[in-house]
């Protein structure tokens, strides 16, 4: 079955892609990622995934009720200070394995990962 990790990382925490070492406080650095991606690889159980840009970068499109139009919003967006900094998809036997590859995950280091199962339809 194949679940989607998606990474949740705080705004006020060290991006991925800086180029300061990873300090004890910060969340994990591209180094860390790329190892993570290469154990999924050699497992086997790697599917795809993807980093996202920072959250600034996105825009929002709603049709609000009664709207005729959609309503862009460019970020950034403070309703939160976490964003979902990217996804990680598996294909794994069951939802154990998935959370125990979720507690691996440098993501949960300063931030969440939450796993979710993807819908076969």
């Amino acid at each position: 079955m194949k679940y989607v990790l998606l990474l949740f990382a705080d705004l006020d925490a060290a991006r991925c892609g800086e180029d300061s070492a990873t300090g004890a406080d910060e969340g994990p650095g591209v180094e860390e990622f790329m190892a993570f991606d290469a154990e999924l690889e050699k497992a086997g159980v790697l599917a795809g995934g993807f980093a996202l840009e920072d959250p600034d970068t996105g825009v929002i499109v709603s049709l609000p009720p009664g709207a005729t139009e959609p309503v862009v919003t460019a970020g950034p967006f403070a309703e939160s200070r976490e964003f979902v900094g990217g996804t990680i998809i598996i294909d794994v036997p069951d939802i154990d394995e998935a959370l125990s590859w979720a507690a691996r995950c440098p993501g949960v280091h300063g931030g969440r990962v939450e796993v979710r199962a993807i819908a076969e339809f």
